[in-house]
């Protein structure tokens, strides 16, 4: 099966051994990116590979979160960002003309070479590839300060509204032992 497969919310409950109700609720939080085909929700399957993997580290699940917004400007202007994208790709071959980076650049090259699908695949991942890829993203600086504040403000309100409160015993004997 190829990583851009699409799978139906059944098949997604098999691989995360969940049932088609938890999906469909990952899905409504936002938790699970879904297309709808007819009246029906498909995801990608890297996107349910990326559930059943160890959780992303909080740079990784940052960068994803920004180049998720960054995706965002990209559709309501593709042309713009592409060349925006590929000025700094060329800046970044003359910072490091040689070393791990430019296998790297060549990969991001390749990807804006492809189209918008491409780009916008590895922009939104949660791959392993498309996470160390965004390692050398040339879309930095697409995003200004304020946009960037409010998508990491975003992020850290949903990183809250999914801790779990600890039981009021638990508290109170968490505090006796300090």
């Amino acid at each position: 099966m190829r990583p851009g497969e699409l799978l139906s919310v059944g098949e997604a409950a098999i691989m995360l051994r969940a049932s088609r109700a938890q999906v469909v609720d990952l899905c409504a939080r936002g938790l699970l990116p879904y297309v709808t085909v007819g009246a029906h929700r498909r995801l990608r399957r890297a996107d349910v590979e990326a559930l059943v993997r160890p959780a992303l580290t909080r740079e990784q699940l940052e960068q994803l979160w920004l180049h998720r917004a960054i995706a965002g400007k990209f559709v309501a202007n593709p042309t713009g960002l592409l060349a925006a994208a590929a000025v700094t790709l060329r800046r970044l071959r003359r910072l490091h003309p040689e070393g791990h980076s430019w296998e790297w650049l060549d990969r991001w090259e390749a990807i804006l070479d492809n189209g918008a699908e491409a780009v916008l695949d590895a922009l939104t991942s949660a791959t392993p590839y498309a996470i160390e890829l965004r390692g050398t993203s040339p879309f930095t600086g697409i995003l200004s300060e304020v946009e960037r504040s409010t998508v990491l403000a975003a992020l850290a309100d949903s990183r809250r509204d999914r801790a779990r409160q600890l039981p009021a015993e638990k508290v109170e004997r968490v505090l006796r032992t300090v």
